[in-house]
């Protein structure tokens, strides 16, 4: 019985399940998984390049893969991924400087790389979008 008490009087260890998630915790996490999509995105890339290498039909096949609705999606999210990678070394790179630790601009620095990907990302599709044929039917 005295076993048990004792374990019952312990502190719990933070979990998820009683752990209130940060920002900036959020955007390491996130930043990590950008990271591992980056990687399968450069192997995409390259197939792209393999298929314009290997000849005028595997270049239409893989440009009519990237052109369909599933395939812009994947490029739209590759290159939010992309953009919010980038941006999230940024903010590592102004923390390398030794600036920015404080609580106010940690936060900051979190929400402005979640805002500035979703806005940067948004800015470039509509830039690249009609070029694409994607608005035109």
């Amino acid at each position: 019985m005295a076993k048990a008490e004792a374990s019952a009087q312990r502190p719990l260890s933070p979990h998820l399940t009683i752990f209130r998630p940060y920002v900036n915790m959020m955007m390491s996490i996130m930043h990590r998984i950008t990271g591992a999509a980056n990687y399968f995105g450069t192997l995409l890339i390259v197939f792209w390049l393999v298929s314009a290498a290997a000849g005028q039909e595997s270049f239409a096949f893989a440009n009519d893969v990237a052109g369909s609705i599933p395939g812009l999606l994947v490029l739209f999210g590759l290159t939010w991924s992309l953009i919010h990678h980038a941006l999230g070394g940024i903010r590592h790179f102004i923390w390398d400087t030794g600036y920015g630790f404080d609580i106010p601009t940690v936060r900051l620095l979190s929400w402005s790389t979640i805002i500035g990907s979703l806005v940067l990302t948004t800015l470039l599709w509509a830039m690249i979008a009609p070029g694409l044929g994607v608005f035109n039917g």
